[in-house]
């Protein structure tokens, strides 16, 4: 197979195993053909008004502080006339999941993260779907998705421009007071509105009003500022006035039910995302018509472990914790609508204040709407499973569903409503069960599909590597050929087979990839099988010690990576492990300043991952730092090679340029945020310079020398230019202290190919990568080639975790983009953040390439052993996620496959554009040769 071939038929595998991962895990929970549920009982409120403060911890709201509460109105609530408790959200604790949750009663499709949290992948039920009118006022990122969702014409979205959605503003509190004086403004005009004022006296309608103020103060100041606590007061007293206004325009009918809540907390450093209590721990409280008023109790009677409520002073007050989704059906039932269809929700019936038939019911509807679900999810499974191969839910089996239902609606007939209740109860844990159950019906199958191709894959690679570079290969023989066609012709009806398997179960598309990309995978593995036998064969003439030690070694090291993406700390270990290697290696007596250089840089990089990745407070003086060590280094460079003839005039003037916008990024970076902190907004000077650098820094390299070290030092100040500007503290000194490590990387590499005698000492500044290779002059893979593979693998790893990752992207400081924009947008916001991740991992990849230079090695050579080592890490952490055990672990392990598998794409993506560059230049070279010639 041609090499350029083998790259894009390998792009196209790992492109096949990174989806695999969304198909096998996050598919879409929902299902459609439910009917929706009636309760028979009229409804106690004809209307609801919704509350929703974005962004608000429940322990800021019900804290005292030094001068008493900080919601005085929300907390005669709980004292006086509703009930209250804490509402546990899930992972990820972002707005929309929390507003779906809360509204649709369902958590999360994930795959809505590729639409930025905004738009509907897959339609769903709601409250606002479900009622008869909804009027919202709120952020244009979450209100239009329930209007998209809803059948019909009858939810009406009141939205600020996206504008005032601004980090830098000086009061973001005026979010909130929009929404306040757009509902006031909008009672005052339907008095004088018929038709407007008969919508606004149906029943069954609903009114949200979306606060976003909160989260916007404390992403900008913190939840501990005094922004964001102040913002909490004005709240307050806008709810107090909103519900007065209500009460005033209906007449006092006590017809309007209240629920005040948040769709997810936040870190004290103004994050959210992650599973931190401060995100997950949301305030609820009802009050109104329907709503159970306030019980007192003892404090022995709560059994709330937490501690909370005696911290909050709240500990004689009955506290009633919910999960977020339980929110819906609880809306539902206060005005008398069907329960979302696709809602996952408990009904908690501490809230209601109504007869025990109502709450009987109420109960019995809710489990039947789950019980639909799960009726549609089993006969979904069946119609692709073939019959002879599908296993039903035990536990809940067709008789037993009816079983159930009759029961509990006799105990209803009979008056025993309590029994009734515990019987819905039992039946919608069982349901939920089964749900999960047909959910993850495929999950092993497709799993071990993926796998075999995965195990393939890898052992075709390591045939590949061995056929190419240990000298096995020998001229194909008569026994060789003959299996050729009969294993063809066995792996052609085993892919007949499998489709025809497919095909018999109704299987998705995607299924085929699944099942058949192991076919022709194995099929290659086993026509190179005789490679396998020859390195057999040989193995009496091999360094049988030196193999086994860098087996041991690496294998080692592999499982040192996988545990570093739980625990960061261990790349602290690995550096510090690294740091003998010039010792080990016999280097150290031949190189002693580069030693001595490799050992520091080692030790000050193993320094990063110990320190933390968020929760912790911008600090400028840092950035100004990295800066100053920036220009001190390079400057170093430019005195040091006054005399060298390899530095060209030009190069000098560019290296100046660009040291001079070193220094314009630093004082930018100080600028923007002294103005930020003066509350003068984002200098427009400084915006545009900020946008300038990043656009420049891709092609501004490409105006030096294609000398190697002059090549790599303007990629460096280009990229350490945008890092500055990305920088709010420690992180910006890591690209120098990183970059430090490289070059002395390439330089030992350079001392290593010398002390083995298989190259002439080369000056890096005097290497040249654009010149015509010398295909004579590349040499076949070592022993040692593996361990500058694994090195690159490892600091690809140290690149990305040393300071940040995927995780602090989802938990993101918004003051990392401050010089960029201020004004929310997760798109540009996360993709400025994406490459602040990615830049330290281009400097490993160009050094890297620098190695493969210096060293006079093929880098199609390095990479199937880098391949190798990443597609291990990949199948080790696929291993890891199972079907059981929290949301929360699985996510975590499927986010460490998806990095690996998303870094090694991106490898193979660079070395296909690698070889065709490489191609192109070698074809230039040869027919400038015969020009001249």
């Amino acid at each position: 197979m041609k090499m350029i071939t083998f790259f894009l038929v390998g792009l196209l595998v790992h492109v096949v195993f990174f989806i695999s991962i969304f198909d096998i895990y996050f598919t879409s929970p929902l299902v459609h053909g439910m009917t929706p549920q009636h309760v028979p009982l009229p409804a106690p409120a004809k209307r609801l008004v919704l509350f929703v403060a974005d962004g608000l911890r429940a322990d800021s709201l019900f804290k005292p502080d030094v001068n008493g509460t900080r919601a005085p109105y929300i907390r005669s609530v709980i004292q006086d006339r509703g009930t209250w408790g804490v509402s546990h959200t899930r992972v990820p604790t972002e707005s929309r999941p929390g507003h779906v949750a809360l509204i649709a009663g369902f958590y999360e499709d994930v795959s809505a993260v590729a639409k930025g949290w905004k738009e509907n992948p897959v339609e769903f039920d709601s409250v606002f779907n479900e009622s008869r009118h909804t009027w919202c006022w709120g952020s244009p990122d979450i209100l239009p998705m329930f209007a998209k969702g809803a059948t019909g014409d009858h939810v009406y979205t009141y939205t600020y421009p996206a504008a005032m959605e601004d980090f830098a503003s000086t009061d973001a509190s005026k979010l909130d007071t929009w929404v306040f004086d757009e509902v006031k403004a909008f009672l005052n005009s339907a008095k004088g509105n018929e038709t407007l004022l008969s919508k606004l006296h149906e029943e069954q309608s609903v009114f949200f009003l979306h606060l976003l103020g909160i989260d916007t103060n404390g992403h900008a100041h913190r939840p501990m500022s005094k922004e964001y606590l102040d913002n909490i007061g004005l709240v307050d007293e806008g709810v107090a006035e909103m519900v007065s206004m209500f009460e005033e325009f209906y007449g006092n009918d006590g017809k309007t039910a209240y629920v005040f809540t948040a769709d997810h907390g936040m870190t004290n450093w103004g994050s959210h995302g992650a599973s931190h209590p401060s995100e997950t721990l949301t305030p609820l409280v009802a009050w109104g018509a329907g709503v159970q008023t306030a019980q007192r109790t003892t404090s022995s009677s709560q059994h709330y472990e937490d501690g909370y409520s005696k911290e909050w002073g709240l500990e004689t007050y009955r506290r009633v914790d919910v999960n977020q989704a339980d929110i819906a059906p609880l809306m539902s039932s206060l005005i008398g609508i069907p329960i979302p269809l696709n809602s996952v929700g408990v009904l908690p019936l501490q809230y209601l204040n109504n007869s025990q038939h109502f709450k009987a019911e109420s109960m019995y509807a809710n489990a039947i709407q789950i019980l639909e679900q799960f009726k549609v999810k089993m006969a979904q499974k069946k119609e692709t499973t073939l019959s002879f191969l599908f296993t039903p839910y035990q536990i809940l089996t067709d008789s037993k569903q009816m079983d159930f239902v009759h029961h509990a609606r006799d105990l209803i007939q009979k008056g025993q409503f309590d029994d009734a209740v515990h019987l819905c109860d039992v039946l919608i844990t069982q349901a939920m069960d089964g749900l999960s159950y047909y959910h993850t019906y495929d999950r092993f199958f497709l799993g071990s599909s993926v796998v075999f191709g995965f195990i393939g894959w890898t052992s075709y690679v390591v045939l590949l590597i061995l056929k190419t570079h240990a000298s096995l290969r020998k001229p194909p023989t008569s026994r060789d050929k003959m299996p050729g066609r009969g294993v063809g012709r066995v792996f052609v009806c085993i892919g007949l087979l499998v489709t025809l398997f497919l095909l018999l179960q109704a299987s998705p598309f995607t299924y085929y990839i699944y099942c058949l990309l192991p076919v022709p995978v194995w099929y290659s593995v086993i026509k190179e099988c005789g490679i396998l036998v020859d390195l057999i064969r040989s193995i009496p003439s091999l360094p049988l010690s030196k193999c086994f030690g860098y087996f041991v070694l690496v294998t080692f090291g592999i499982e040192l990576l996988v545990v570093s993406f739980f625990y960061r700390a261990m790349l602290t270990l690995g550096l510090i492990t690294l740091t003998v290697w010039p010792f080990v290696s016999g280097l150290y007596r031949k190189a002693k300043s580069r030693s001595v250089s490799w050992v520091l840089s080692c030790l000050c990089l193993a320094a990063f991952p110990l320190l933390p990745v968020v929760g912790r407070e911008p600090n400028i003086d840092y950035v100004l730092c990295a800066g100053a060590l920036t220009l001190f280094n390079t400057f170093s460079y430019l005195w040091s090679s006054r005399g060298l003839a390899g530095l060209h005039r030009s190069d000098r003037r560019l290296f100046i340029c660009q040291m001079f916008q070193v220094g314009l990024c630093a004082y930018v970076l100080a600028s923007t945020h002294s103005s930020l902190q003066l509350k003068h907004g984002l200098p427009l000077f400084n915006q545009l310079i900020s946008w300038s650098t990043l656009v420049s820094s891709f092609f501004v390299p490409l105006l030096t020398s294609t000398r190697l070290f002059h090549r790599l030092l303007s990629i460096l100040l280009s990229l350490i230019c945008v890092y500055l500007l990305l920088s709010t503290g420690y992180e910006a000194l890591f690209p120098p202290v990183l970059s430090w490590l490289m070059f002395v990387w390439i330089n030992m590499e350079q001392d290593a190919m010398d002390a083995q005698g298989a190259s002439s000492r080369t000056e890096l500044h005097s290497i040249d990568f654009a010149e015509n290779i010398d295909l004579t002059k590349i040499r076949q893979l070592k022993l040692d080639d593996l361990r500058r593979s694994y090195f690159f693998v490892f600091f690809i790893i140290i690149a990305f975790f040393g300071t940040g990752n995927i995780a602090s992207i989802n938990s993101f400081d918004p003051a990392s983009v401050y010089c960029f924009l201020t004004v929310f947008n997760p798109f540009i916001m996360g993709g400025l953040l994406m490459w602040k991740v990615l830049i330290p991992f281009i400097i490993v990849m160009c050094t890297f390439d620098g190695v493969q230079v210096s060293t006079r090695l093929s880098s199609r050579s390095l990479f199937l052993i880098v391949l190798v080592i990443s597609d291990l890490m990949a199948l080790h952490f696929f291993f890891l996620v199972k079907d059981y055990g929290s949301w929360l672990d699985i996510g975590t392990s499927i986010s460490h496959y998806v990095i690996v598998m998303s870094m090694t794409i991106f490898l193979m993506l660079l070395s296909v554009m690698t070889h065709i560059l490489t191609s192109k230049r070698i074809q230039i070279g040869q027919r400038m040769k015969l020009h001249f010639k």
